[in-house]
């Protein structure tokens, strides 16, 4: 049991990769076997995922982890995946992906909120599921296509993971973290709102039954299984949605916050029940499903994105902006003149970013310098306020001090962003684990394994094998100020 690896299959927003891992005493083994890209692209009129490219590297990263187990002689348990929320696909009775899934990024959803809201009041929606409104939840981008035309032959709706490990076992199930980031569970009896979904006319007999986070799905088809070399081999569910994965794989002191840090920035707490009412209606908080009976009360805060869309336009531009260069640059930028509300929609799927972040700039009052620097410190103390405000509501909603901030993903290797974070709340910020997102999934399969007895002997051992950057608040008049200007922009950017 000790020595038995783990595969992990991450799937982003536009890039997965597959890992193995194990968790023998002493050890937290993490070795990237794959990592491969697939951006959105539009075809018959969306914004669109190459699923069956997905699949196929999928499948390669698992043939090469069999080959890599094997030259460290050790066997490999079972195979997990996870990936971002709301996104689906629609198979037939014969197994076959009926169209490649929409992007959430796509503009179909525009309008079906109200049209949404006509027939179920917002309110209730809120009270009945607990999720925050997103215009790409899985519920408007289903209404949409509703609107549009549900193909006839379709008998299965199934979101990104789910379909993975359909082609990988047969068996059509949805993993509970991932299933409520659809907005279509009922928040307490964690099963699909059936009465809401017929209240929408959404067809609910496409959606599959629930299963929570650690349930074995079954063995790999014999034939892919013969394909791959990897026979007797299992897949299990981890917490399919990847923040519910992160989450997990945070090994998060009692009283503090998270933020998973990387496209999104997940900012929140983790709790033993959902908390719905008015103010966390007001605020758009969401109660997400989380591993092994948890929730997950947080705020999607926009993350990343936005500077990695402007870094993107600006390599297109032949600019130097290699990640390193811009931070020791901005670290020379003395005051935090120039900030945005990060949450702005004009930033969720811009034609330009830089031009999306200058208008909100001048809208503000700025008239410095847009050059890439000055940007980038716009975007990432603002990045950094916005967490603290999201920290400090979510002490207002719960009634409970935060004592401090783990942040783990991609971002936590932002020293910069980091340290700024630990200014802004006036909070001790640790940075790591970077692949928390893995580990968390892996875990799960541990646990499901019998390896760890609990969520929380699993995250004791991850503890012990990880060191995360400790960052302390550096307060001064300058973030204080600038923490009075971003209130400014703010106010003047939430609906």
């Amino acid at each position: 049991m000790y020595q038995s690896l783990y595969i992990a299959v991450d799937l982003g927003a536009g890039s997965g990769r597959v890992f193995l891992a194990g968790f023998a005493p002493g050890e937290l083994l993490l070795e990237e076997i794959r990592r491969f890209s697939y951006p959105p692209a539009r075809t018959d009129g969306h914004l669109r995922w190459d699923l069956r490219t997905i699949f196929e590297e999928i499948k390669t990263g698992l043939k090469d982890a069999g080959i890599r187990a094997r030259q460290l002689g050790r066997p490999i348990r079972s195979i997990g995946v996870d990936s971002w929320g709301v996104d689906y696909g629609l198979v037939d009775a014969g197994g076959e992906l009926l169209e490649q899934p929409v992007c959430y990024r796509d503009e179909r959803t525009e309008g079906s909120m109200e049209k949404v809201f006509a027939r179920i009041p917002r309110d209730e929606v809120f009270k009945r599921t607990g999720i925050q409104f997103l215009v790409f939840n899985t519920l408007f981008q289903l209404h949409a296509q509703v609107e549009a035309g549900i193909p006839r032959n379709a008998t299965q709706l199934l979101l990104i993971p789910d379909l993975i490990n359909f082609f990988l076992t047969g068996g059509a199930v949805t993993e509970y973290t991932n299933a409520t980031t659809t907005q279509l569970v009922d928040a307490r009896t964690r099963t699909w709102d059936r009465e809401l979904i017929a209240r929408l006319g959404l067809p609910g007999e496409l959606f599959a039954e629930i299963v929570p986070v650690g349930s074995v799905l079954g063995p790999l088809k014999p034939p892919l299984a013969a394909a791959l070399d990897l026979k007797g081999i299992t897949v299990v569910a981890p917490a399919t949605h990847d923040t519910g994965s992160a989450v997990a794989g945070a090994p998060l002191e009692d009283g503090w916050a998270y933020i998973s840090s990387g496209t999104w920035s997940l900012v929140g707490v983790e709790r033993p029940e959902v908390l719905i009412d008015p103010e966390v209606a007001r605020h758009n908080f969401t109660n997400e499903g989380g591993a092994f009976g948890t929730i997950r009360f947080l705020k999607n805060v926009m993350g990343l994105w936005i500077i990695e869309s402007c870094r993107r336009e600006w390599r297109n531009q032949d600019l130097d902006v290699q990640y390193d260069r811009l931070l020791s640059q901005i670290e020379t930028i003395e005051d935090s003149p120039a900030l945005i509300f990060p949450d702005e929609p004009r930033f969720l799927n811009p034609p330009s970013m830089v031009a999306a972040v200058t208008e909100q700039l001048t809208a503000a009052g700025w008239h410095g310098p847009m050059e890439p620097p000055e940007i980038t410190k716009a975007i990432l103390d603002s990045l950094a306020l916005r967490y603290a405000s999201v920290v400090r509501t979510i002490e207002e909603l719960t009634g409970q001090s935060i004592g401090g901030i783990q942040i783990v993903g991609g971002g936590s290797r932002n020293t910069y962003l980091n340290q700024a974070t630990a200014n802004a709340t006036g909070l001790t910020v640790l940075a790591g684990p970077i692949e928390a997102t893995v580990i968390g999934n892996a875990l799960a399969q541990a646990i499901a394994a019998g390896r760890f007895a609990s969520l929380a002997e699993g995250r004791q051992h991850v503890r012990a094998n990880i060191r995360p950057a400790r960052f302390e608040p550096r307060p001064s008049s300058k973030w204080e100020a600038a923490a009075q200007r971003y209130e400014t922009v703010a106010r003047a950017s939430r609906p």
